[in-house]
């Protein structure tokens, strides 16, 4: 059994609570964020336009060919708020996410969450321009952030430990990693009716619950698409067994001479 010294030089050593995905996805949005802030030290508005311009989600230019702004937007924050927020919220319910499903399938499921939410989001917005006749301009202004695809670890945290209770800072208050989802949940709908002047892309939030929950369920629509095909099937060959037989009352056998006992 190994001892260790908790003299007066012993640290506390955090890294092994975030996992290896968690940890790289947090590594990877503090670098980034770094370079956003010196690029803007450096240039001014030139160099924070850059980054938006070519990294942020804007509809109209991913529906002109810029499709990788689907993927790096996950990686751009405004403040040094918005981005503690977002590592945050993703460390604390990430983390036991990931030790129950391992990296591999942690990150397929982040990034399709944040992916699909921003898929989600040009298509909502080309919409309320072709219907409600919306400004072009709102097809150019970016969206920044991993809030989407973290809205969907959220929802598979509700979803593989719904009982999981969580504190309502600062109230000593606990309640349901399912409730609180829930309410999450509430709040982004009602956030997207009407313009909220927030800046906050409550589409891509709900969007980023909405591909979470369809891949988790992806299994039972899976199942009930199979089920109702071969319940079809069963019934078709039902209808074509009672026609046979009907057809084959009335006819007498062929050699009634020829049985034998």
């Amino acid at each position: 059994m190994r001892t260790f010294s908790r003299g007066p030089g012993y640290r506390y050593d955090l890294s092994g609570y975030f996992p290896p995905a968690i940890k790289a996805i947090c590594i990877a949005c503090i670098a980034v964020f770094t370079l956003q802030k010196l690029s803007e030290f450096m240039f001014h508005e030139a160099g924070a336009f850059w980054w938006l311009k070519w990294f942020g989600l804007s509809p109209y230019a991913v529906l002109h060919g810029w499709i990788w702004q689907l993927f790096t937007y996950i990686f751009l924050h405004a403040t040094i708020l918005h981005i503690l927020f977002n590592l945050l919220y993703l460390a604390m319910f990430g983390a036991d996410l990931e030790r129950a499903w391992g990296s591999k399938k942690f990150y397929t499921y982040f990034f399709l969450c944040g992916i699909g939410a921003g898929v989600i989001n040009v298509i909502v917005k080309e919409l309320i321009v072709l219907f409600h006749g919306a400004g072009p301009d709102s097809l150019i202004v970016p969206t920044i952030g991993a809030s989407g695809a973290i809205y969907g670890v959220l929802l598979a945290v509700a979803v593989v430990m719904p009982h999981r209770q969580v504190y309502l800072f600062p109230l000593p208050v606990t309640v349901s990693m399912r409730m609180l989802v829930i309410v999450l949940g509430a709040i982004e709908f009602f956030g997207t009716i009407g313009s909220t002047g927030d800046n906050v892309s409550h589409v891509c939030h709900l969007g980023g619950m909405l591909v979470g929950y369809i891949y988790l369920r992806r299994g039972s629509f899976g199942y009930n698409l199979r089920n109702s095909y071969s319940d079809w099937q069963r019934r078709r060959l039902k209808k074509k067994f009672e026609v046979y037989v009907r057809d084959q009352q009335d006819k007498p056998p062929s050699r009634p001479g020829d049985w034998l006992n």
